[in-house]
């Protein structure tokens, strides 16, 4: 928790986050991942290796770069409705949790440029039901429950924060707020919209938002949009509540999420695009500090998108 009290992205230092861990280790690497569950990758020594090696290139990019990386645990699928599918106990989920929190502080014991380059180990969370269209629908209550026992275990292992990502409707993360807060470890929220620029639910960004930080108290450090192109919410970014929007990690492809959930092959965009649809939207969002990536994007996007806002 060397980071918990001082995010140095909330004091303006230029952060990185890795691209889509879960497309490249399907697409590039060939592994397999059960419902989209990237930590039972680390199960065996090929996958060990290739999650090592994924890192390690972002890291370099970081330190090139004079950045900081906000290294994420690969947790997204690793709640317990998900565990349950996956014929795990809460022991063996909690075993996850504990080992990949270690593995990133060593991480970061070892690669970290102090005063240049920070790391700050960040715990994630997914949803509780589908990432793009969600069939139950949780309550603020039902979804502060759910979501207490894997915060607490990134609390008690030593994260510096959490992130919930690919966020579909603002109640799920209303609860994730308030979890958070009672743990008092920070956290980001990170809203995934259609081509609309809204949520899968229908709220608009703005509203959710500001729904989420009116129900507590305005305790999220910051905001996100993830798991969408550039071009998908462009068009809603203006108004002065874009101001708790601090990062970005978007896809590589203009498909929609119907479109990406039946796609049999990887639609890697182009990497020096990206970067320059990062940097237009830089100028859109004045406190912009973490930039990364999500589906179909690897370290050559991040790479071009540090490139193309080397101004910020």
């Amino acid at each position: 928790m060397k980071y918990r009290n001082a995010l140095p992205q909330l004091n303006g230092t230029q952060m990185i986050t890795d691209g889509g861990l879960e497309t490249t280790l399907i697409f590039k690497d060939g592994i397999e991942l059960p419902l989209f569950a990237a930590f039972k990758a680390l199960e065996n020594d090929a996958g060990l290796s290739a999650v090592n090696d994924y890192m390690l290139r972002f890291v370099e990019i970081a330190l090139k770069a004079k950045r900081g990386f906000i290294m994420d645990t690969p947790t997204w699928r690793a709640s317990a409705r998900w565990g349950a599918e996956l014929g795990m106990t809460e022991d063996a989920l909690r075993s996850v949790h504990q080992d990949t929190i270690g593995a990133l502080i060593s991480l970061r014991d070892t690669h970290e440029l102090a005063g240049t380059s920070p790391f700050v180990v960040n715990g994630v969370i997914g949803p509780q039901d589908d990432g793009y269209a969600p069939t139950r629908v949780l309550s603020a209550e039902q979804a502060q429950a759910y979501h207490s026992t894997q915060i607490g275990w990134f609390d008690d292992f030593g994260a510096d924060m959490v992130s919930a990502m690919t966020m579909t409707y603002s109640a799920e993360a209303i609860g994730i707020a308030r979890a958070a807060k009672a743990r008092q470890i920070p956290v980001a929220i990170a809203f995934t919209v259609e081509t609309d620029g809204a949520l899968p639910s229908g709220e608009p960004l703005q509203q959710a938002i500001e729904a989420v930080d009116a129900a507590s108290d305005g305790y999220p450090a910051y905001f996100m949009i993830n798991c969408a192109h550039p071009d998908h919410f462009a068009d809603v970014l203006h108004g002065d509540w874009t101001t708790r929007i601090m990062g970005l990690r978007a896809n590589a492809s203009r498909q929609s999420h119907a479109e990406l959930d039946a796609a049999e092959e990887l639609d890697d965009g182009n990497p020096t695009e990206l970067g320059e649809l990062y940097a237009g939207l830089s100028l859109l969002l004045p406190n912009l500090t973490v930039l990364g990536g999500c589906c179909g994007t690897d370290h050559r996007h991040v790479a071009a998108i540090c490139s193309a806002t080397a101004h910020l």
